[in-house]
């Protein structure tokens, strides 16, 4: 059996040989089914990519990512918010990855709050309280901060930072799309070049260099105008700003579910665990850390004796 997570940008594999993981841009019309066919049998999936602006509405995002999967996983089966596989298109479907990681940690860890960091968003999630989920949709977990919508890879870097500090001086940003977070964290050494599979904002080198070029674009500024150094303070004014952010909604967590630990996954596992003094799962499960929701599924899949 595989398990397989959906999202808009990317699509993880779970495999007996272990983590594969494709950029799988959904709303630039994305060759799913082909994506799949290199995969053969039982198939336990979620998704997330039904919110993809390609799609009029989740419904229809659904209906979509359903069909395309079976087309080259005809036994396929897929995770609700109900806790429960589905054969067919359902509502249940939208966005339960991360109610399966749930599932398949809370038994073993119902006294921790797990984060997953991962290219676009943070799941933050109280294993204590499995039923309390059940049926959350992300507008819910955003009001609960449950899920916050900053990552390691795709964010705009002035989504978050207003302003920052050049030679001394407060500069408001850009918003235009220039840089992301994982220009910020190649930069910091937070990521390594493997690791940035989305495209660069303008679609150049992920280097350090290149990095730095598009940061310092993120003030209207060449490289040469203020340096790698000044890119690089930019770099780190965005990063005390997510790790804050997201701290905090760990943070409320843990004060609303009385849990008393944190566990990490996603690519931001090993950096998140340092900041919040929490024990990343990539000790126990290796690299699939990496794509959690669809090795999840997959060991729910199992436990359940199907699909």
């Amino acid at each position: 059996m595989i398990g397989v997570d959906v999202g808009g940008a990317n699509l993880k594999v779970v495999d007996d040989a272990g983590v594969h993981i494709h950029y799988c841009p959904l709303w630039q019309e994305a060759p799913l089914t082909e994506m799949l066919e290199n995969y053969t049998g039982r198939a336990a999936v979620v998704m997330s990519g039904e919110l993809a602006d390609s799609f009029t509405n989740k419904m229809q995002g659904i209906d979509w990512i359903v069909k395309a999967v079976q087309k080259a996983l005809p036994e396929a089966q897929f995770y609700g918010m109900d806790g429960a596989f589905h054969t067919q298109p359902a509502a249940a479907l939208a966005a339960a990855n991360w109610l399966a990681s749930a599932d398949y940690l809370r038994e073993e860890y119902a006294d921790a709050v797990l984060l997953d960091v991962g290219s676009t968003t943070a799941d933050v999630i109280p294993l204590g309280c499995f039923d309390a989920l059940k049926g959350l949709t992300d507008t819910l977990r955003l009001q609960r901060q449950y899920l916050v919508y900053t990552g390691m890879l795709r964010t705009n870097i002035a989504t978050l930072l207003r302003s920052a500090i050049i030679d001394g001086v407060e500069t408001p940003v850009s918003t235009e799309y220039f840089a992301t977070s994982a220009d910020a964290h190649l930069v910091l050494g937070t990521i390594s070049a493997e690791d940035y599979i989305c495209p660069a904002p303008d679609n150049g080198e992920k280097t350090y260099v290149g990095a730095c070029r598009r940061l310092a674009r993120v003030v209207c500024a060449d490289l040469e105008e203020i340096g790698e150094e000044g890119a690089a303070s930019i770099a780190r004014q965005f990063w005390e700003v997510q790790k804050t952010l997201i701290g905090r909604a760990v943070g409320r967590a843990l004060y609303t579910s009385g849990a008393d630990r944190i566990i990490t996954a996603g690519i931001g596992a090993e950096i998140f665990a340092g900041e919040l003094s929490g024990t990343t799962l990539r000790r126990e499960i290796g690299d699939l850390v990496d794509a959690l929701p669809a090795y999840a599924v997959r060991e729910v899949a199992l436990r359940n004796g199907g699909p």
